[in-house]
């Protein structure tokens, strides 16, 4: 059960991650926090957080 919390919620981190890069880039407009270098930042931050929580999920199903 634990596996699958961490995995949705590296999931979900990968994704708003993604989203807030591309917007902090300028890739995606119409919001605030597009061509802002903070949201790129955090948008970078999330995504790796979320990429390890993802992989670490991965890695605990494997091994069981």
């Amino acid at each position: 059960m634990k596996r699958w919390i961490t995995l949705a919620f590296g999931a979900v981190l990968v994704l708003v991650g993604a989203v807030w890069v591309l917007q902090g880039a300028g890739v995606l407009g119409g919001s605030f926090m597009s061509g802002q270098k903070l949201w790129f930042l955090i948008g970078l931050v999330a995504f790796l957080v979320g990429a390890v929580l993802v992989a670490a999920g991965a890695r605990r199903s494997r091994t069981r």
